[in-house]
């Protein structure tokens, strides 16, 4: 009998050992970016998205201020965006003609032996580079991306915090108008709010950004009324805590996990949106140019220039992709029950020690 109760410790200890040992001793948050580090499909991702935003942003440049139309440099007598530029290293702009190179404006980007030549992407008919043209639409479909992301985060996690922490009357203002917001379907609100009051990144991102919170906002709800049960916010009220601090400090970093995927996919929705608004004449409208709207310029070439379609049709799918990816890798990260077990062979280890114990026993 004694035996058997130490064996059964010994293999409850070795079970404990198995599942612990990865996280035994470690903070929250060194754990999570353990677990992030470990998802290889979230790293290349995150790694892809780098690259993409760093080309994107130094190739061509960037605009500050203006308003984004075209105007005649009293200098040089060329087109030129209003407001301050910052020059890129690319020698091409997005919006100037130039002379056709290869026949039909085929690129001239070869893989064997690799050269990108002046216009790797090619040019269309008018002589545009469709590589300024590509990295011009990656930046305003990055910033739509970032200020839908940032947005819809904050107005998520503020209501849905509000609605089920002190729940009652303004928990049911706060979700019927939630609801209002959610069945009306979110391409038609941001086509007609693109229209009035769109044309840019910035205007769009922040329209986009104040109708996409309403699936996070439930979320944190949800949440928020199974966290404020909990002991630990009945100890924070007894040690005087304010409702303020209980909800920012004890019951918001609970819900961390939950809020950070949440938004990689509000992020990774809202350039599917964009580009959907843009293909429609909804969205970012000309001088200015982003990934949907060079499809739906080009749309008409499609058989007799596809590459006109190939390169920002696959710069819109890599960085969805890669905001998913993301997203599933801090799920991993967040959530204990997606633990892998650790890269060691102590489990094999234990299950010899526990089986050369029984063997002596006998």
């Amino acid at each position: 009998m004694a035996r058997k109760k130490r064996n059964d410790n010994a293999q409850l200890n070795s079970e404990i050992t198995i599942e612990q040992r990865e996280t035994e001793g470690l903070s929250l948050g060194t754990i999570v970016r353990r677990r992030f580090l470990a998802h290889r499909a979230a790293i290349a991702s995150l790694i892809a998205l780098a690259v993409i935003t760093l080309l994107a942003f130094t190739s061509v440049g960037i605009v500050i201020g203006g308003n984004g139309s075209l105007i005649t440099d009293p200098n040089t007598g060329r087109l030129a965006v209003d407001g301050f530029r910052v020059p890129g290293w690319w020698a091409y702009n997005w919006y100037e003609n130039y002379d056709i190179l290869n026949p039909g404006g085929t690129p001239t980007m070869t893989l064997w032996p690799f050269s990108p030549g002046a216009h790797p992407f090619g040019q269309d008919t008018l002589g545009k580079d469709i590589f300024a043209r590509v990295m011009r639409g990656t930046q305003q479909s990055l910033t739509v991306i970032f200020l839908v992301g940032l947005i819809s985060t904050v107005l998520g996690v503020v209501i849905g915090s509000v609605s089920g922490f002190f729940r009652g009357w303004l928990d049911s203002l706060l979700m019927r108008f939630t609801d209002t917001i959610i069945i009306i379907p979110t391409l038609v609100l941001g086509a007609v709010l693109g229209r009035t009051f769109g044309g840019n990144a910035w205007s769009l991102g922040i329209l986009l950004g104040l109708i996409a919170w309403t699936g996070l906002a439930r979320l944190v709800r949800a949440e928020f009324l199974a966290l404020r049960e909990r002991e630990f916010v009945d100890a924070a009220r007894v040690a005087g805590a304010s409702n303020f601090r209980i909800i920012f400090r004890h019951i918001l970093p609970n819900s961390i996990g939950v809020i950070v995927v949440n938004a990689t996919l509000l992020m990774s929705a809202a350039i599917l949106i964009e580009t959907s608004l843009s293909f429609l004449g909804f969205g970012i409208t000309s001088p200015d140019i982003s990934l949907g709207q060079i499809i739906s310029e080009y749309n008409e070439a499609f058989k007799t220039r596809p590459w006109l379609f190939w390169y920002p049709g696959l710069f819109i799918v890599v960085i969805a992709l890669g905001i998913n990816f993301v997203g599933d890798g801090l799920r991993d990260a967040f959530d204990p029950r997606q633990r892998r077990l650790p890269r060691t062979d102590g489990a094999l280890q234990d299950l010899k020690r526990l089986i050369g114990k029984r063997r002596a026993g006998k």
